[in-house]
């Protein structure tokens, strides 16, 4: 496994939101709780760690999405040099969990081997590799493949976050465990055969190891898609433009779809009062969303997205767009709920100017011209 191992890079994510646990759903699934394996231990450098394969020579890197969700900065140590780069997300594929990140002045690098998932077949045996436990070395856990083309639900847990469906999963009873997303599920010959992704969290009533890899065929396909920079449904290329608001969720913790901006101050209450946490809304910039509330006085409009708060330093609170205001129109494309604002915000890249209107609970309309800031993966 030596030319497997020498692929790897450990220990990549500088700052990161928690990420998901995941639930089996019906259909293909098993029974239990299971969550993406990425937060491992205190690696020097601080923030999350997981692990990503090498595919190129120049330093591209697969990992899983969730791994990069919310970073704001990137470093990657390749294992077989132990030479640490800085690194870039270059894209990914939310509904699919896999994401590819680029080694700054990277060259020469060995990229692990791959074999081919669709080969693969239930008893096989594997060994799942990567950064167990944030050590920031690879570790090995053997077992088989226990199924095919599964199905899980996956979600941020305690967290609200909205729950990812991923499917055609390879099931294995290799011991995946915190700081291995991303790394490689290799067959007894040292090929790549799928992605570690989702692990059991110790509610399966089997009482064996569950884990879930991604196939390698798919996860690559959509990889050579990010590096060539071809767009398709579901797939983000570069970064999308962010304002800097909190918006209303609904209760899957996903942005709330309802138009009505009164409707959507409901939901929210519904959802800070089963946290237990309802608190109105600070008159200042915040600085995460740990620290909104919920507006004591709204805008007077039927449809839009209703501002819970502004983050600090964003263009957003430098516009002075405040809990209560409502977001009406980016540019020339009406908003009509929070789901709404974030369809348009991913199809603007950082940096861009946009004009936007919205309206303020006494009754004012403004209209001002902002540049969007580069919005963390999401």
């Amino acid at each position: 496994m030596a030319a497997t191992a020498g692929g790897l890079v450990v220990a990549f994510a500088d700052s990161a939101r928690q990420q998901p646990a995941a639930s089996s759903g019906p259909g293909n699934g098993g029974t239990g709780n299971f969550g993406f394996p990425n937060n491992g231990g205190g690696f020097p450098g601080g923030g999350p760690t997981a692990t990503g394969m090498i595919i190129s020579r120049d330093g591209m890197v697969l990992t899983n999405n969730h791994v990069i969700n919310g970073t704001t900065g990137l470093t990657a140590i390749a294992v077989a040099t132990g030479k640490r780069y800085q690194a870039k997300w270059l894209g990914y594929a939310k509904g699919s969990d896999v994401a590819v990140i680029q080694l700054q002045g990277a060259s020469g690098l060995a990229p692990v081997p791959v074999g081919n998932s669709a080969n693969v077949k239930v008893g096989d045996q594997v060994i799942g590799m990567g950064n167990a436990d944030g050590t920031g070395s690879v570790s090995y856990a053997p077992g088989t493949i226990t199924n095919l083309d599964q199905s899980i639900t996956a979600s941020d847990d305690g967290s609200g976050a909205a729950a990812e469906r991923l499917t055609g999963m390879l099931q294995t009873s290799a011991h995946i465990i915190p700081g291995d997303s991303g790394g490689p599920l290799v067959s007894t010959d040292g090929k790549v055969i799928g992605m570690d992704t989702a692990a059991s969290t110790g509610l399966n009533n089997s009482g064996q190891d569950v884990g879930f890899a991604i196939p390698i065929n798919r996860a690559l396909t959509i990889a050579h898609k990010i590096i060539a920079g071809r767009p398709s449904p579901g797939l983000q290329i570069g970064t999308s433009g962010f304002v800097g608001v909190l918006v209303p969720s609904a209760g899957n913790g996903a942005q709330s779809y309802q138009p009505d901006p009164s409707v959507q101050l409901r939901q929210q209450r519904a959802n800070e009062e089963r946290l237990g946490q309802v608190f109105p809304a600070p008159t200042r910039c915040v600085v995460d969303d740990t620290s909104a509330g919920i507006p004591t006085r709204i805008a007077p409009v039927s449809s839009g997205t209703l501002v819970l708060g502004s983050l600090c330093h964003t263009a957003a609170s430098t516009a002075g767009i405040a809990a209560g205001d409502v977001i009406t129109r980016v540019d020339s494309r009406q908003v009509t709920s929070p789901a709404s604002l974030m369809k348009i915000l991913l199809g603007v890249h950082g940096g861009t100017k946009v004009t936007l209107t919205w309206v303020t609970p006494a009754d004012q309309k403004v209209t001002k011209t902002l540049t969007l800031y580069a919005a963390p993966p999401q």
